[in-house]
């Protein structure tokens, strides 16, 4: 029966693979304005000579657009990456980065399987950083006061 609920487990996740992508998409929007959006689109002329990109007026119409042309997918983040880099927009780019770090590290993890804890090493690290060793308590005691 444990592959049957394993099998059940990847079918159910895939979807939040998927709503995280969007709610990516979702927060980058809330970030671009009108005007970071023709910067954006004149980043990416280059790469995709297309008169479609003149019409692009929100930038869910420009993620489109890139996911179209095949430069943008949930798992393919590099040339937003890249666009936000040559665009001067750190913000953007952590979002992206973040995203990247993750939801995909955890998920190509999960499809590898490794043995490796499920818990993120910053997590880790910071019970361990909480927890000082007795040593570390004697010398962080304050010196007994003479009587």
């Amino acid at each position: 029966g444990r592959a049957a609920a394993e099998a059940g487990q990847l079918v159910t996740r895939v979807l939040p693979a998927m709503a995280e992508y969007r709610s990516l998409l979702e927060e980058l929007a809330q970030n671009i304005t009108a005007e970071d959006l023709e910067q954006l689109k004149s980043a990416c002329k280059e790469d995709i000579p297309s008169e479609e990109s003149e019409a692009i007026a929100t930038s869910h119409h420009w993620f489109a657009f890139l996911e179209k042309h095949s430069k943008l997918d949930r798992d393919n983040l590099s040339y937003i990456e890249h666009i936000f880099e040559i665009s001067r927009r750190p913000d953007l780019l952590t979002m992206v980065v973040q995203y990247r770090t993750q939801v995909l590290k955890i998920s190509e993890e999960d499809e590898v399987d490794t043995k490796l804890t499920r818990i993120p090493s910053a997590k880790k690290y910071k019970d361990i950083i909480r927890q000082p060793s007795e040593e570390e308590i004697i010398k962080l005691a304050p010196p007994p006061k003479k009587a």
